[in-house]
């Protein structure tokens, strides 16, 4: 994961000024892979967002997978995001890994309120399914 979380801060230091970030934050949701419209349900929403964000993960039992998709560009390249450097991971290393990053790009500061309220509710979904899967992993190897 961190060496994701490089790889995105590398190429978002490369980009001089926010009109273009905002631009490359566009590419990246248009880039997300489509997400199964059965999971395009009500359950799988994430609350606090002003735009609809769907967020669905699984767990192959070493792996928590995401899969998003939002109805505005800027969200979803947002959940986008989040998706790439979360997807592919433990579910302990997605507990112990602090969105700093997120700081460090100067995403936090440049989002509306709104926006802002929806990136946490993203984060803390993502945690949730985090913390079930670590529980029922564990459950299942006791």
């Amino acid at each position: 994961m961190q060496e994701r979380i490089q790889k995105i801060l590398q190429e978002f230091s490369k980009i001089p000024d926010w009109e273009m970030r905002y631009k490359k934050i566009i590419e990246l949701g248009k880039e997300l892979s489509s997400m199964d419209e059965q999971n395009k349900i009500e359950a799988n929403k994430v609350r606090g967002c002003q735009s609809q964000v769907w967020l669905w993960a699984t767990f192959d039992g070493t792996l928590v997978h995401f899969e998003a998709d939002s109805d505005a560009s800027i969200t979803k390249g947002i959940v986008a995001l989040l998706v790439n450097v979360y997807s592919g991971s433990t579910p302990d290393e997605i507990l112990l890994t602090k969105p700093d990053f997120l700081t460090e790009l100067g995403i936090r500061e440049h989002l509306s309120m709104s926006r802002a309220n929806g990136l946490n509710s993203m984060l803390k979904q993502i945690t949730i399914y985090a913390m079930a899967f670590k529980a029922k992993y564990a459950m299942a190897n006791k």
